[in-house]
């Protein structure tokens, strides 16, 4: 699957503010980028049998995007299950949890964490998991297929229904952004350049404070 690559931030302001992941959720390796299909998947507490199984499913040039039900603190994803990921095509994880290995997985396969742990996971088929669920995260949910764009700056998930227009509008965003660039070059100020107000009077320097 071949799809341009987007800016998170970008897409997210482009397409009206929507999809923005927790913040919490970041990058491990400075300057991995990642724009593709979602392969979801939620794993049991403390528990990455799922994500062993969505390995062996997922399409080539999916990302994975995995829920732990809130269990953040275990490593669902070493070096070992990066290297079957990578053997398989898959170009990316995104989890609301943690992993571990950070040295293995640094420059080798992009992940976006919640952070790092060195505890242990089980591989309980008795524990409540799925392969592509929709995940819900606050304001956004999550669905199979839909398009993950993910950089330094955070996750943004696009509608799979939205996903073609997003490359469009991103696009038009970065123009309208260099033009910006050549007017403050050119010695305007963002001030006049995005007709923002004055502050207040009393926020100047100088000025007494006012009482409410």
């Amino acid at each position: 699957m071949n799809t341009v690559a987007l800016s998170a931030a970008g897409t997210h302001e482009a397409l009206g503010r929507i999809g923005a992941l927790p913040p919490e959720i970041r990058s491990l390796s400075a300057g991995a980028r990642v724009t593709a299909r979602a392969f979801t998947v939620t794993c049991g507490a403390r528990d990455n049998l799922a994500l062993h199984h969505a390995i062996a499913q997922a399409q080539r040039g999916t990302v994975l995007v995995a829920q732990t039900g809130g269990w953040y603190d275990a490593g669902y994803f070493g070096d070992i299950m990066a290297t079957a990921a990578i053997a398989r095509g898959i170009v990316g994880l995104v989890i609301d949890g943690c992993v571990r290995d950070a040295a293995d997985l640094a420059g080798t396969f992009p992940v976006w964490a919640r952070g790092l742990s060195v505890k242990g996971t089980t591989k309980d088929p008795r524990l409540a998991c799925a392969l592509r669920p929709r995940l819900r995260f606050p304001g956004v949910d999550v669905d199979d297929g839909d398009l993950i764009v993910a950089d330094d700056d955070g996750v943004v998930a696009v509608p799979a229904g939205r996903a073609s227009e997003a490359a469009a509008l991103v696009q038009a965003r970065e123009d309208e952004e260099s033009g910006i660039r050549r007017r403050i070059d050119a010695g305007e100020t963002t001030l006049a350049i995005y007709r923002l107000p004055a502050l207040r009077e009393d926020t100047l320097p100088g000025q007494p404070a006012r009482g409410r």
